[in-house]
């Protein structure tokens, strides 16, 4: 049975929560924009297949099939899920970066560079400590069936 996808109706926890819920560097990453280790982080060599969902909100970001070794040491993807999950920012300042947040929780997700494989040729360098990730068995009890699809080989 497919449970609901509580990410559809997200309302974002107070500051208080989050910080009682996540840990350190979950919450210094997703809502302070921190950087976590590269190398040093829990999916940047993870080779399951699955989808890659925000760690506060749960909405699907990306999947497994687009996810690449960038020899960054961190998780990178040639393209997220549906462009409706995730934001890209330009920032300001020295380096002029385009953040990547999540839309429902507003996470700090990492940054996308113009240097990535086709098709895109974008490169979504993310940290793991915003992400979870669920395996393609898991994806119907999770709530997340639609995207069974997707590694149907």
């Amino acid at each position: 049975m497919n449970k609901p996808n509580n990410w559809k109706d997200f309302q974002k926890p107070t500051e208080a929560a989050l910080r009682d819920r996540l840990k350190p560097k979950e919450y210094s990453v997703t809502q302070e924009d921190g950087t976590e280790p590269a190398f040093n982080n829990e999916y940047w060599d993870n080779k399951r297949d699955g989808i890659y969902v925000d760690i506060i909100s749960r909405e699907p970001l990306f999947s497994s099939r687009d996810k690449y070794d960038s020899g960054t040491g961190w998780p990178s993807f040639t393209k997220p899920l549906s462009n409706k999950q995730v934001v890209a920012k330009k920032e300001r300042g020295l380096f002029a970066r385009t953040e990547v947040r999540s839309q429902q929780a507003d996470s700090h997700l990492g940054h996308v560079f113009p240097d990535g494989l086709a098709p895109t040729g974008q490169r979504y360098c993310m940290n793991s400590a915003s992400l979870k990730f669920i395996p393609k068995e898991d994806l119907e009890k999770e709530g997340y069936g639609e995207f069974k699809e997707l590694f149907a080989d």
